[in-house]
């Protein structure tokens, strides 16, 4: 069967199962649609009516403006022990920035820009290479070590699918086993890895400063120890007015931090007003994930971003996902006692991070919110 059943204009005989299944056996991703010459997108990347509609709600006015709302932190010197001025400053730039917008661009954060580079060009060679190549690796299974999908996760009728690849890892408690890397992608996602644990260490200590906490809080309690890594890719979409790159969500766990070509198409949520997260040379993003709202009793706040489909072009970044250590995967995570008090009790009934994941991908594709089904 064909992945363009719509097109026919027998809206009785679409079988949506049958063109998920077809498009899965070719294991050849949104990328293999595009090189197959599609003009009609298959049916179930297609958004709703009214989600159409709200994606192409976005704000209007000067990027230059928009540009310097979005909150930036300056890690330049904040290690140095004669510079407590330096790291104080960094802290209250987090501060404000996870209470006020989720998300923040940082700035002198120790990653080469060779690095960031090649991580990016070794994602898009991935994703570019030939089918036969990369499909040996595509799989829906969430716990392999390495994949490559579309759909991610139990996909059910009426679900809709994100116009993107991926290429993930899992790197339970931040360890990386080069044998288990792709050759072609090998040398970048490891040296990647490694400035992402340091710069991991660091964000933990001054989130944990944020909260007026010490600075190994979050480093003891384990919350942002093992990182899952996404190397993204999105393929021009032959009719992006119908569909997305991502769809509005919020991320499950604590922490995410993101470096991007210079495509665009990334927008995060601010005061209802979806706004451009503009490219910055040289800068990599962090957003607050759920889990980091819930220990913080919403001090922090997780942020809804998307991404939109273009008609022209590819765009590729890459995510690293913190989440909490192999050992404390099934470990209640709760408001942090040493924030409450009696006027700011607790706001949500404690949760590991397994339970919550479940529940996140369930809700996930239809738009529903996870953390408020955890408030007390």
């Amino acid at each position: 069967m064909g992945l363009n059943n719509r097109s026919n204009g027998h809206e009785d005989d679409y079988d949506w199962a049958k063109e998920v299944e077809a498009f899965e056996e070719t294991k050849a991703g949104v990328k293999g649609l595009v090189d197959s010459g599609v003009v009609k997108i298959p049916k179930f990347f297609i958004q709703t009516p009214d989600a159409a509609a709200a994606a192409k709600k976005t704000t209007n006015g000067n990027h230059d403006d928009l540009l310097l709302q979005i909150p930036a932190v300056d890690l330049q010197g904040i290690g140095s022990d004669d510079d407590g001025a330096r790291r104080k400053m960094a802290v209250d730039e987090i501060r404000r920035a996870a209470e006020t917008w989720g998300f923040f661009r940082i700035i002198n954060h120790g990653v080469p820009v060779s690095v960031m580079d090649g991580i990016l060009g070794a994602t898009r060679r991935f994703h570019e290479q030939p089918k036969e190549d990369k499909m040996h690796l595509y799989s829906g299974d969430g716990s392999k070590k390495v994949r490559f999908f579309t759909l991610n996760g139990p996909f059910q009728e009426n679900d809709v699918a994100n116009w993107r690849d991926a290429l993930a890892f899992n790197f339970p408690d931040g360890l990386v086993d080069s044998q288990y890397l792709p050759l072609l992608c090998r040398k970048e996602v490891g040296e990647y890895m490694e400035h992402m644990i340091k710069l991991r260490d660091v964000l933990s200590e001054l989130l944990s400063e944020a909260l007026g906490l010490s600075k190994d809080y979050l480093a003891r309690i384990k919350c942002m120890k093992s990182t899952y890594l996404s190397c993204l890719y999105y393929p021009p979409c032959p009719e992006p007015d119908l569909t997305v790159g991502v769809f509005k969500h919020s991320d499950a766990i604590f922490l995410t931090i993101l470096a991007q070509d210079n495509q665009g198409g990334l927008q995060v949520l601010h005061q209802d007003q979806w706004v451009d997260v503009l490219p910055v040379p040289g800068t990599l993003l962090a957003n607050i994930g759920d889990l980091m709202q819930l220990i913080s009793n919403d001090k922090f706040k997780s942020v809804e971003h998307r991404v939109l489909a273009r008609s022209v072009g590819s765009r590729v970044s890459t995510g690293c996902f913190f989440f909490p250590s192999s050992t404390h995967l099934f470990k209640p995570y709760g408001p942090i006692k040493e924030l409450l008090s009696e006027t700011n009790p607790p706001l949500y009934r404690e949760v590991s991070n397994t339970e919550y994941t479940t529940a996140y991908q369930k809700n996930l594709r239809h738009s529903i919110a996870t953390l408020p089904l955890f408030k007390l």
